[in-house]
């Protein structure tokens, strides 16, 4: 098994079971990092966080723009 930050996250990389073949996932996915803050401290009260939400503005308004243009 292995950590590291690749593809602009940190990952987790594993040897698949009876296979050469190296697999990886995202290290949010597992309990190799500490927890996350944000979900710490909302205790389940907010799925979203502001900062993702504002991107989401950020891409619906871009391709709204783009519907428009057509």
């Amino acid at each position: 098994m292995g950590y590291a930050h690749t593809w602009g996250e940190h990952r987790v990389f594993y040897r698949e079971p009876g296979s050469e073949l190296v697999r990886s996932l995202p290290a949010g996915w597992t309990d190799v990092d500490e927890p996350d803050p944000f979900l710490v401290l909302g205790e389940g009260r907010s799925y979203f966080r502001v900062e993702d939400l504002l991107i989401l503005a950020g891409y619906l308004h871009e391709l709204g723009q783009r519907r428009r243009c057509k």
